[in-house]
């Protein structure tokens, strides 16, 4: 095939089958032909026979043609949009279509949110589907954040001046071999070391997570990680879910499976419930972190959430405002809200998954 004809197959695959010459063109391959098939099921369903309706066999049939033509993150969006653009959400209630569907955190966030009116008879593959997710996201979350947080302790506990009792000799010297004195035949302590007597080693973690349908998949990494966290003993998590109420899930660690099939994804939003019920967990600010995992499009009454926000922040806890927890970048969020968290001294951010562990070690430790 030329290089003209590749060029004309590519853009007869992006464009359709509307966009068949009268001539015919180039003929499509053999398996162009079962991607063009598969294509045009899902963005030209409603215009054509034989597309995906809500017939399980057919949809069957679809999702596994995609798995055989499509590379992984391509079977993951276009799953995506036949859920999206179809309503399909019989893919996601028949026990053998989850079965066979690619599971990625996005399906994870949608099974949470329907986890209600799943038949009885697909709880279980649902369940599996979220597990497989969650050991995934797990496998690659769980060293980063064990490793930040425990290099962020070590590098505080070292104590640049201690008292003579506090004096770590061995480590001292060996900092300070450069400052030898050959005529004295000593080493110079310029450098001294030391452990740091601090009041108490715990820390203590509250996750505030907004329950909001759009925060679905920042949702599932914040469960995933709280968890991770709740297996260290030198820290103390909780975890708050909150729409218009709050609920305390801290009861539910360290299961991520659990913890996740707890959430009500949807619902309004109250932040400064939410925060307000923060207050009364903050018992140790200076050795506290706060996240607020939310798009900040606060349903209560903005100015009382503020005046939540300023009384956390003036305790002198940590307080980190996070926007989303995922690959995809900042979401939609109220930018008036975020613009007077600034004003109080807050940075709302956005944050991949894999960056956020050393961004909480480091609010954690220094």
């Amino acid at each position: 095939m030329s290089d003209r004809d590749e060029h004309l197959r590519k853009w007869r695959l992006i464009l359709g089958q509307d966009a068949q010459s009268s001539d015919g063109g180039p003929p499509l391959p053999g398996r162009a032909q079962g991607m063009d098939a598969v294509l045009e099921a899902l963005y030209n369903s409603e215009d054509r026979k034989g597309g995906l309706g809500p017939s399980s066999p057919n949809v069957n049939r679809w999702l596994g043609d995609i798995r055989k033509y499509f590379p992984t993150d391509t079977v993951q969006m276009l799953q995506r949009d036949a859920l999206e653009r179809l309503g399909l959400q019989e893919m996601l209630l028949e026990p053998e279509l989850l079965e066979t569907i690619q599971p990625d955190v996005h399906l994870v966030g949608t099974l949470l949110s329907l986890k209600n009116v799943l038949p009885e008879r697909s709880r279980e593959s649902a369940r599996q589907v979220v597990k497989r997710v969650v050991e995934e996201i797990e496998k690659k979350l769980r060293q980063p954040l064990l490793q930040a947080v425990s290099g962020r302790r070590r590098q505080q506990a070292r104590n640049r001046r201690p008292k003579h009792s506090d004096i770590d000799w061995h480590q001292t010297i060996r900092v300070n071999l450069k400052h030898y004195q050959p005529e004295h035949r000593t080493v110079l302590p310029v450098n001294l070391r030391g452990h740091q007597r601090s009041r108490s080693s715990l820390k203590h973690v509250i996750l505030l997570i907004d329950q909001s349908g759009s925060m679905a998949t920042s949702v599932v990494y914040a469960g995933v990680l709280s968890c991770i966290l709740a297996s260290l003993p030198s820290v103390k998590t909780h975890v708050i879910a909150f729409d218009t109420s709050v609920v305390d899930l801290t009861a539910e660690l360290p299961d991520p499976i659990e913890l996740l099939f707890a959430l009500q994804l949807g619902g309004g939003t109250d932040i400064g419930r939410a925060l307000r019920y923060a207050e009364q967990l903050n018992v140790a600010p200076r050795d506290t972190v706060l996240v607020l995992l939310s798009d900040l499009f606060e349903g209560g009454s903005v100015p009382n959430m503020l005046q939540s926000a300023r009384r956390l922040v003036q305790s002198g806890l940590t307080f980190l405002p996070v926007l989303a927890l995922n690959d995809q970048g900042a979401p939609a969020y109220d930018h008036d809200v975020a613009a007077q968290l600034t004003e109080l001294g807050l940075r709302p951010f956005s944050s991949t998954p894999g960056a956020f562990p050393e961004t909480l070690a480091r609010a954690l430790y220094g």
